[in-house]
């Protein structure tokens, strides 16, 4: 990684998913820490499948298929890469909400709303992550906004999110952002499911919101 000089402007640049290629999301995800064992998969496995009997090796096979990395071309893809200068940085996930079958068995998505769980105008955001030795550095929040820009563009109706409302939380709750981030990109609160969690949204287009 190169460090910039004192004063210099780091330099944060966000790209779809598909537009990365494969070794650029496996540095994201590193080689230790919740990351490494889950590979942005959980909110991805259907009601039967077992996140505990599912091997690293196919987790890792999912994310790539889903991402489509390395083709600029493809159709679709399940998130956005962050570079620091240059460096893979972080990484969010963010799709339409029916592509996230686990958000289906979560009870945080649809605590007192009334919701239709496979209206494909709603996009969710997962996960929001930086690697390590890039936190602290801007990287998630600019994450955010861009999946903000990024589920306009593609005629999202709606985004949300369900992130922790305490910043005291254990390491493999760390993916799912803070309030504060959201609010500061834009989002609303529109529930409190638990103490510990929220739910946010930012909508487009307020006839089909």
């Amino acid at each position: 990684m190169t460090t910039p000089q004192q004063g210099a402007v780091a330099v944060l640049e966000i790209r779809p998913a598909n537009e990365a290629t494969w070794h650029d999301l496996t540095t994201v995800f590193g080689t230790r820490g919740p990351s490494s064992r889950c590979w942005c998969q959980r909110y991805k496995l259907k009601r039967l499948e077992n996140f505990a009997d599912q091997p690293v090796e196919e987790r890792q096979a999912r994310l790539r298929d889903q991402t489509g990395c390395g083709d600029p071309c493809a159709p679709a893809t399940s998130g956005l890469v962050a570079y620091l200068d240059g460096e893979p940085a972080g990484w969010c996930a963010v799709e339409p909400r029916p592509e996230f079958p686990g958000l289906r068995h979560s009870p945080v998505p649809w605590h007192d709303r009334d919701e239709d769980p496979a209206d494909p105008t709603v996009w969710a955001i997962t996960c929001v992550l930086a690697r390590a030795g890039f936190r602290r550095r801007g990287v998630s929040k600019a994450l955010i906004r861009a999946a903000v820009e990024h589920a306009r563009a593609r005629g999202a109706a709606r985004l949300e999110a369900y992130p922790m409302t305490t910043t005291r939380v254990i390491s493999e709750e760390l993916h799912l952002g803070t309030l504060q981030s959201y609010l500061e990109a834009g989002f609303t609160l529109v529930g409190r499911p638990t103490l510990r969690r929220a739910v946010v949204e930012i909508i487009f287009d307020p006839s089909r919101g």
